[in-house]
Parts: C-alpha cells; structure tokens; sequence
C-alpha cells in the first residue's frame, strides 16, 4: 500500500509543484525572492508560502478520492521538508554556491550572457531561448525533494 501512496502523493505533489512555481507565484516574488536581506527572504516566504498552500490543496482531494493513507504528522513532515529546501534554494546565492561546489557553475550559467557560448543573434544581440542552466538545476533540485517530500508522507 505504501507504494501505490507514494505514486498518487508524488504524482499530485509534482503536478501542484509546476503550478505553484509558474502560476502561483507573482511575478513580484519571482523577481524578488533572490535578492539580498529581508527584501528576499520576505519575497521567498511568500512564494513558498503559496507553493505550500497549493501542494495542500492539490494533495488532499486526491488523498481524499483515492482513500489514501495518510497522516497529519506526515503531512507536515513533508510539505515542511519540501517547503524548506524549496526556499534554501530559491534564494539563488545558495543553488549558484551548490552548483559551484559540485563543479556545475558553468551549466548554472547555460543560458545567460555570462556563458561563453550563450545564444545570440545574427546582430550579436543577446536570443530568446528556454530556460537556462540556473532553471533546469533549480528544477531538478525541487524534484529530488518531491520525492523526499512523497517519501515521508507517505510513509510517517
């Protein structure tokens, strides 16, 4: 049972993670949630804060309709493990440092015009691409920790 759980948890906790980061978030937070002192931080709770709501209120009509086995002590366990590593690295000094210390600061910088090979256009002007480096690592980031997040609520 544990498993069909934490299939049915991590399916509803990957879907509402997408539309808490993109739609949720203001465009105010996202701008914001990266900069130094309180401005950053305030900006990062308040993302967070709505990411966490919206995982809330994705996972429990499904544990609801599914009759899934879950628990408070997990649910909080979970959403609070993911909605702390969500905000360690969206305040963005910290993943730039994790991507530096694990020898992936020139994939971070994929994507913008500090890498060497970011994409131009025929005038030299910097070109829209999709996403960078910093984003992809971002995502992968958050991903690892849905499925920490499945994990615990799953079984605790």
């Amino acid at each position: 049972m544990h498993a069909a759980t934490f299939a049915a948890v991590f399916a509803a906790l990957y879907v509402a993670h997408s539309v808490g980061d993109h739609w949720v978030q203001s465009s105010c937070q996202a701008a914001d949630k990266g900069k130094p002192g309180w401005t950053g931080r305030l900006a990062d709770t308040r993302h967070v804060a709505g990411l966490t709501v919206t995982k809330l209120v994705v996972l429990l009509p499904v544990a609801l309709l599914l009759d899934l086995r879950v628990t408070v002590p997990g649910l909080l366990a979970g959403l609070g493990v993911d909605a702390v590593t969500h905000w360690w690295a969206d305040r963005r000094s910290t993943l730039a440092w994790l991507a530096r210390v694990t020898g992936k600061a020139e994939f971070y910088s994929l994507g913008t015009p500090s890498h060497p090979a970011h994409p131009v256009t025929a005038t030299g002007t910097p070109a829209a691409h999709l996403g960078t480096g910093a984003y992809a690592l971002d995502q992968s980031f958050h991903h690892v920790w849905l499925l920490v997040a499945a994990l615990i609520i799953a079984t605790v």
